[in-house]
């Protein structure tokens, strides 16, 4: 049986962990089977080392212009998404996609994909910090929530260690099965999530939220940041009395119902402070805020700076990171 070779292709500051939960699904999947069936090779736009996220340099095995000859090739995309300097990969991947090789993005990669062109009417995903930022620039990309997507000779993955249920679904393809999939998952101690599973970064997660009250409440709050809703409208919403609401959210968070939904406001705000180049102003618009200052007035003492200025601080601290991997 010939080999199936997957070429994955580095960028500086990739994930880490996306790329080991890439390839070990692979080198199990041989274990099961006592033979190799599927390759790994690294890729990268020179070739050599490149620096991960966290620092730690891998060693390529080839430059996209030495790269043998691949079945699939996937991106593993960068944190944060580089804004110029990836003209060379695009190019390459055009190339690849030309010659009907299947592709794929990993976390960011998949905004690197869109860059290229090569997502257009397809659905994609991507990791929940960027969704919006994805959907926004490229609106001709059927943008989910899933963790990841399979549209015909495109696959695009959440990051972190969703690539695990990206690699196993493959796996359950020719030449591969479902019992191989799962028996790769039994060692890796994973359980296997579906095309139709939804990232979620909701509270109601985050807390273990289980009262029903609770749970429909915030998911109220979650659907209606940029026009949040009165306390009392949702307390109606949900069929209870205010003051029952308020005992309830008391009683689960140590905080009000207002304050809950604040926090709520403030970290959408946050994210799109770190990972778009939105304005203050346009943010505290998409958050319910009325003004500039008024986001200002809440977001400072919550995040120890206001949005601005950590930004700013967040932008030094990764130009800081790159000098010194460089």
């Amino acid at each position: 049986m010939r080999s199936l070779v997957f070429g994955f292709v580095v960028v500086p500051n990739f994930s880490l962990i996306a790329l080991s939960a890439c390839v070990d699904p692979l080198r199990l999947a041989n274990q099961v089977l006592g033979q190799t069936v599927y390759q790994s090779v690294l890729l990268s736009v020179d070739g050599g080392l490149v620096a991960s996220s966290d620092g730690i340099q891998v060693m390529t095995q080839h430059s996209l212009a030495q790269a043998p000859g691949l079945d699939v090739v996937f991106v593993i995309g960068p944190n944060p998404i580089p804004k110029r300097g990836l003209r060379t990969l695009a190019l390459w991947l055009k190339k690849q996609a030309s010659l009907g090789l299947p592709l794929g993005g990993i976390d960011t990669g998949a905004y690197l994909m869109a860059q290229a062109g090569l997502l257009d009417g397809y659905r994609s995903t991507i990791h929940w910090e960027d969704h919006e930022a994805l959907a926004e620039q490229f609106p001709q990309v059927i943008v989910t929530q899933h963790f990841f997507e399979v549209d015909r000779d495109r696959y695009t993955c959440s990051g972190g260690v969703a690539p695990l249920d990206l690699m196993t679904y493959l796996l359950t393809q020719a030449p591969g099965s479902r019992d191989l999939a799962n028996q790769v998952a039994n060692l890796l101690i994973a359980e296997r999530r579906s095309l139709t599973d939804v990232q979620t970064v909701s509270i109601i997660h985050q807390s273990r939220v289980t009262n029903p009250v609770a749970i429909e409440v915030l998911r109220l709050m979650e659907a209606n940041v940029a026009e949040p809703l009165p306390i009392g409208e949702l307390a109606q919403l949900a069929g209870v009395s205010l003051r029952s609401l308020q005992r309830l959210f008391k009683q689960q968070f140590e905080r009000s119902a207002e304050r809950v939904y604040l926090d709520i406001r403030l970290a959408h705000a946050r994210v799109l402070v770190h990972r778009s180049d939105k304005s203050v102003r346009e943010i505290a618009a998409r958050t319910g805020f009325a003004s500039p200052s008024h986001l200002t007035a809440r977001y400072t003492p919550r995040y120890g700076a206001s949005p601005q200025k950590d930004r700013d601080k967040r932008a030094q601290g990764l130009a800081s990171k790159d000098r010194l991997l460089s």
